[in-house]
């Protein structure tokens, strides 16, 4: 089975996240990816626990198959020149150091593209360009304005449960990555791709960051509701919470139906979306009392046989639960005989019908690809089939 990214060498400098989930999922597709760690410390997350699995933390292990994991100590003349010698050939190179560490060292994009004129070299940073501010999640969901409509209140602003940034800023590098590449395909030119955690931020705010460029109107927290839409948010049942995400006038009324209160169908304060947002709290009062005629799994079959788009409030063993009883298959076991039990991750969401993710080796122990013979640069294959 021809893989889709099988003849392709990433030359991984990237750590914690962003970075990496972006070439992991380049990996999925069969890219070969070259770690580069320091050595005795490696990347940040492999000491990021608990959770652990045995010895090792499941922060890191999330993010790193279908790698290979060298250990390289960048202020060392000999260890330099290896990852030079990978740079110089490697056909990706993804780095999340700060603007300037690269360009020191001579890995920097002008350097390398001298030697390399085909390489798509992607610089991953919290701020772009040259501003040196770190970068990480908890601080770019803060000033991206993100916190700001998280939260019960003004007074409680709150953080994603997940270092939401980072991930998307990670699917923002594998895309522009893909992107230079087909132009390498038609031009056989390299280029530079650059994303940053801010302006990643900013992109994926959406419809919040758009009623404020386009229309000037700053969003403010709204705890779990929708500023647009309603009912849009999180309802008591008589056992728990549940979710309803009504998008139309056709699903109000199956809601309203199933629930035994036809009559707010045609009540002139929610006959549309725009009335039912100019009066949510008087449609909030009325469906939680019909709601708690019922548990939530009681509604959710229920509404979701009148196609009602709702759902209960999981947790993310009942989330994955849910996967797998709806065959989306969510999690993989890999095995390795370094391990004495197979890692379980969570399966790459890319579904292709010809070339699809594999999963080819658990994530590596930190430096366990690194024998390099004395005075001889590192050297790789380029994998054009898998198993």
């Amino acid at each position: 089975m021809t893989s889709a990214l099988g003849d392709l060498v990433i030359a991984d400098f990237g750590r914690v996240l962003a970075g990496p989930y972006a070439t992991m999922l380049l990996a999925d597709l069969g890219a070969e990816v070259i770690k580069i760690e320091r050595p005795g410390v490696g990347d940040d997350t492999r000491s990021w626990g608990p959770p652990w699995v045995g010895d090792e933390s499941s922060y890191f292990l999330s993010v790193n198959r279908n790698k290979k994991s060298v250990t390289l100590d960048l202020r060392d003349e000999h260890d330099l020149s290896v990852a030079q010698d990978l740079v110089h050939t490697a056909d990706v190179v993804v780095q999340n150091f700060l603007p300037g560490t690269m360009d020191r060292l001579g890995l920097g994009y002008d350097a390398v593209r001298e030697m390399n004129p085909g390489v798509v070299y992607c610089s991953i940073s919290g701020f772009g360009g040259n501003n040196s501010l770190p970068g990480y999640d908890l601080l770019i969901q803060a000033v991206g304005g993100l916190m700001s409509i998280t939260g019960p209140d003004p007074q409680t602003p709150t953080k994603a449960g997940v270092a939401l940034v980072d991930v998307i800023t990670g699917l923002h590098a594998s895309v522009g990555i893909l992107a230079a590449l087909r132009h390498r395909d038609r031009s056989g030119e390299g280029q530079h791709v650059e994303v940053n955690l801010l302006s990643s931020l900013l992109s994926a705010l959406a419809n919040q960051s758009s009623g404020y460029v386009a229309a000037g109107i700053v969003p403010q927290v709204m705890g779990n509701r929708h500023p647009s839409v309603a009912p849009y948010e999180v309802f008591q049942t008589a056992d728990r919470p549940l979710v309803l995400a009504v998008g139309n006038d056709r699903q109000f009324g199956a809601l309203v139906e199933v629930l035994g209160i036809p009559e707010l169908a045609v009540d002139v304060r929610f006959l549309s979306n725009g009335s039912r947002v100019a009066h949510r709290e008087e449609l909030f009062d009325a469906l939680t009392a019909a709601l708690a005629a019922g548990d939530a799994d009681f509604w959710f079959e229920k509404l979701t046989e009148r196609g009602v788009p709702c759902g209960p409030l999981n947790n993310i063993a009942e989330a994955v639960d849910l996967a797998e009883r709806l065959n989306l298959n969510p999690v993989v076991n890999i095995d390795d005989p370094r391990r004495p039990e197979p890692i379980r991750q969570v399966a790459n969401p890319i579904g292709l019908s010809v070339t699809p993710a594999t999963y080819r080796t658990a994530p590596p122990r930190l430096g366990e690809d690194s024998a390099i013979p004395a005075g001889q640069a590192f050297r790789y294959s380029h994998p054009q089939t898998v198993d």
